[in-house]
């Protein structure tokens, strides 16, 4: 294995270790009955389907409910690095509605990170029919808290080796949606 190889596998194994200790203690994404898919450094893939108790007055996804679940990607993108990071902001942009029972998908991407902040754009889509419709585009500004997000002790156990399925339990290993 190369050392870039050796590299990128030890940042894989770090992002899912930083995912799986935050899904621990992420109610909030779990009640709304949100699935961590996939994630790697910088980037990260939930899904949610739409509740009834999700709709609207009008018969569609309210806004709260798809920024939250675009928040919970952004959130777990920018938190792969072993840095407590936070939001310092979002801006979504709502392009379609999305309904009861539509399965909609958060695909979050580090676009910069610079000293202490980084932005992140994540599209929340949903599959109708043949083909995908964005449901909202959302950017988030992060922080970096300059903690470590895992106990020392596990980063002192981390190696190139990618974690094994028990290691990384918490996550849904599909990557369509």
């Amino acid at each position: 294995m190369t050392s870039e190889a050796t590299s990128e596998a030890a940042a894989l194994a770090l992002a899912r270790q930083c995912a799986a200790a935050m899904w621990a203690d992420d109610q909030a994404s779990r009640r709304l009955g949100m699935e961590l898919l996939d994630v790697a450094p910088g980037r990260s893939r939930l899904r949610m389907t739409v509740r009834q108790d999700m709709v609207n007055g009008h018969g569609s996804c309210h806004g709260g409910f798809l920024a939250t679940l675009a928040d919970s990607a952004f959130a777990f993108a920018c938190n792969t690095y072993d840095q407590v990071t936070v939001a310092s902001g979002f801006d979504i942009t709502f392009v379609a509605p999305a309904g009861l029972g539509d399965v909609l998908v958060a695909d979050a991407v580090e676009r910069a990170r610079f000293g202490r902040s980084g932005l992140y754009d994540v599209t929340v889509s949903c599959r109708r029919e043949t083909s995908s419709v964005v449901i909202a585009e959302f950017r988030g500004r992060s922080r970096s808290l300059h903690r470590p997000h895992l106990p020392s002790s596990r980063l002192d156990t981390l190696d190139a080796t990618p974690p094994t399925p028990d290691q990384t339990s918490n996550l849904v290993d599909r990557s369509a949606p």
